[in-house]
C-alpha cells in the first residue's frame, strides 16, 4: 500500500476512469451499469461537478490509475447532509490495499466536512470482498433490494444497502 498515492481525479483521468469501469463491468456483479452504458464525457462532468460539491479521487501505482472513488452529495436540501459513496478498484489491483486506501482518503474528507452526518452505498450481494471492506470501515447494512439487478442472462441478484455515520 506505500507504492500507492491519492490525489483529486482531473478531467484528463476521464477516459482512463470510463474504460477502468467498462473493463470492470465486464465482470457480472461487481457495476450495475453495462460496459456500452459508460462515456468519457460523463466522467469529466461529473470531475468537474465535484471539483466544487463534494470529492473524486484517484489512486495511483507506477503513475498508473489502479481505482477510483468519489463522494457526492444530495441536491435536496432534506437530504443535503448524506452523501453517496462510489468505489471502483480496476480490474488486475484487487487485493492490494487499493480499495482500503481510497476508502481511508474519503472517511478523512468526509469526518472535516462540516454537515456531513451519512454516506450511502449500494452494493452488489456477490461482492462480499467489498462488502468486508465497508464492515471493515464501519458501514452498516441498512437493507436489501431484492430482484434489483438483472443480469444479461435474466437472473436477478440483490443490492444491499449500507451507510456510515459520522462520529459525534
Amino acid at each position: 500500500m506505500n507504492d500507492l498515492a491519492i490525489r483529486k481525479a482531473s478531467i484528463t483521468d476521464s477516459v482512463v476512469l470510463c474504460n477502468a469501469e467498462r473493463e470492470t463491468a465486464r465482470t457480472l456483479g461487481l457495476l450495475v451499469s453495462r460496459p456500452s452504458e459508460f462515456s468519457g464525457e460523463s466522467f469529466a462532468e461529473k470531475i468537474d461537478l465535484l471539483t466544487r460539491e463534494g470529492l473524486y479521487v484517484v489512486a495511483e501505482r507506477g503513475g498508473l490509475i489502479v481505482g477510483h472513488a468519489l463522494l457526492e452529495s444530495y441536491t435536496l436540501e432534506a437530504l443535503a447532509h448524506i452523501y453517496s459513496l462510489t468505489i471502483v478498484v480496476h480490474p488486475n489491483n484487487l487485493g492490494q490495499g487499493v480499495g482500503q486506501a481510497l476508502m481511508t482518503a474519503l472517511l478523512e474528507w468526509a469526518k472535516s466536512r462540516p454537515g456531513l452526518l451519512k454516506i450511502e452505498l449500494r452494493v452488489r450481494e456477490t461482492n462480499s470482498r467489498a462488502r468486508r471492506l465497508y464492515k471493515k470501515f464501519g458501514f452498516v447494512e441498512e437493507g436489501r433490494l431484492q430482484k434489483q439487478i438483472m443480469l444479461p442472462d435474466g437472473t436477478f441478484i440483490a443490492d444491499i444497502t449500507m451507510a456510515w455515520f459520522a462520529p459525534n
